[in-house]
């Protein structure tokens, strides 16, 4: 029985700056909704909440609903809203 799940996080912009890095690998809960991801980076870096509200949500090429549940080997995208024309 799995007591986790691995997930690949790939940042962008202020995500990237905030973790300094444009990868992470991370540990969930089974079935943990994609939304988790987006909570766990603003319980870590504060500051990103402004962003919090306006994020979208990827998962394998995809763009999902928060609630989407995470299965292991996921790669996770963060897509905060892009500026410019």
């Amino acid at each position: 029985m799995t007591h986790s799940i691995t997930i690949t996080l790939k940042l962008f912009a202020a995500y990237q700056e905030a973790y300094q890095t444009d990868e992470l690998i991370w540990q969930l809960p089974p079935n943990s909704p994609i939304s988790t991801v987006l909570d766990r980076c603003l319980q870590e870096h504060p500051h990103l909440a402004p962003w919090g509200d306006r994020t979208r949500f990827g998962r394998n090429l995809d763009f999902v609903d928060p609630d989407t549940p995470l299965q292991d080997g996921d790669e996770v995208v963060l897509i905060p809203p892009v500026s410019g024309g």
